[in-house]
């Protein structure tokens, strides 16, 4: 089983596609995302966000878990 996730930023959809796992900068520390995880909601704060292998660079938004799709909407986000 993976997840389904799914990166928007105001300038672009930076990433659609299917995960093991995702790692992001939470407003107060990294939070680790894997499947069947809880449905859960975040602020995001300013650094990495890591899809698999991927890595973005963000700053602020928010990150959605339900049902095993992960939603990130950032402020600013641009791959590395």
């Amino acid at each position: 089983m993976t997840l389904h996730v799914k990166v928007i930023s105001p300038e672009a959809s930076l990433y659609e596609g299917d995960a093991t796992s995702v790692v992001a900068p939470a407003y107060d520390g990294q939070v680790g995302i894997l499947t069947n995880h809880a449905p859960m909601m975040t602020l995001l704060g300013k650094g990495e966000l890591r899809i698999d292998a991927t890595k973005f660079t963000i700053e602020g938004g928010f990150l959605q878990v339900v049902n095993n799709q992960v939603r990130v909407v950032t402020e600013r986000g641009k791959t590395l």
